[in-house]
């Protein structure tokens, strides 16, 4: 008969390694998410991408397959020219942060003119979007220096004051 080996206690009670949720594939490496930041940081992002979000739903709400759809004023291609504008402001204040006054101005004027020519500026929805995007990128200021609430990120938060031991 066979004497059964006897079990290492260390191999026996060792956790089985698991996978983490943090793979190196998962996350982007840090060098790209940190270029990502940068380019983001040096333009009116939020702003820009609005503007585009709006003028692509204007688009695609003047060729949707509703059965309701408002045709109010003009149609034909001044229905189809206000959303392109608008997208193509959107597209510029995202690669030419530099004239983002003019863009702004044009998208926020071509936002409002969507009211009459693309379906009640596609269902409020774009018009809003356009009219949104068009402020933040107005009021967006570069170089500005950074917020004391990010200065203060890096720093340990003082302890505050128990009030019940004052």
């Amino acid at each position: 008969m066979a004497e059964p080996e006897p079990a290492t206690p260390a191999a026996a009670t060792a956790p089985e390694p698991t996978a983490t949720a943090t793979t190196p594939e998962a996350a982007p490496p840090p060098r790209a998410r940190g270029s990502w930041r940068g380019w983001r940081g040096r333009r009116p992002f939020w702003g820009g991408l609005l503007v585009l979000l709006g003028g692509a739903e204007i688009l695609f709400t003047l060729r949707a397959p509703l059965p309701v759809i408002l045709h109010i004023g003009p149609q034909g291609l001044a229905g189809y020219v206000v959303p392109v504008v608008m997208t193509v402001c959107g597209l510029l204040i995202l690669v030419n942060p530099a004239q983002r006054l003019f863009y702004s101005i044009v998208a926020v004027l071509a936002s409002l003119a969507s009211w009459l020519t693309s379906n009640l500026g596609g269902f409020l929805l774009g018009m809003a979007f356009g009219v949104l995007g068009s402020c933040l990128t107005f009021g967006w200021l570069p170089d500005q220096p950074p917020r004391r609430r990010r200065l203060r990120r890096g720093r340990p938060r003082p302890e505050a004051a128990d009030p019940a031991t004052s």
